[in-house]
């Protein structure tokens, strides 16, 4: 079974078109087994009921931000090893140590192109 249709990759996004434009590069990758929320709220939801492998994730999100995400992810033993991408239109370095803190897997600047995903993802995956 291929990586790209065995592993559960979700989504977060408040704004549509930006969880359009991630949802379809990883159709346009090739990935099948793609959901999306729009919350961090629900994400958390999501990853501690239906279990995810990768959550990419936009940052700037109201209520629960995509580190604040990463960090609830962490804290909890049933999500702590879930792969967790942030993406940003503002990616700073201060934010960048505290998530690597968290132990980011890595990371996304908006805007980004479907190339960029994948290399993105493949660091997290390895080769697909």
């Amino acid at each position: 079974m291929s990586i790209k249709t065995s592993l559960k990759l979700l989504v977060v996004d408040d704004t549509s078109v930006s969880r359009g434009l991630v949802c379809m590069s990883l159709d346009e990758i090739g990935f099948k087994n793609v959901d999306f929320c729009s919350s961090g709220e629900q994400a958390f939801d999501i990853a501690t009921r239906q279990g995810v492998h990768i959550i990419l994730c936009d940052q700037n999100m109201p209520g629960m931000s995509g580190l604040d995400l990463l960090k609830k992810l962490r804290m909890q033993k049933s999500t702590s090893r879930v792969g967790f991408i942030l993406i940003s239109g503002s990616l700073t370095k201060p934010l960048l140590e505290e998530a690597r803190k968290w132990e980011l897997n890595n990371f996304m600047p908006k805007p980004f192109n479907t190339a960029q995903l994948k290399s993105c993802l493949q660091t997290v995956t390895g080769p697909f």
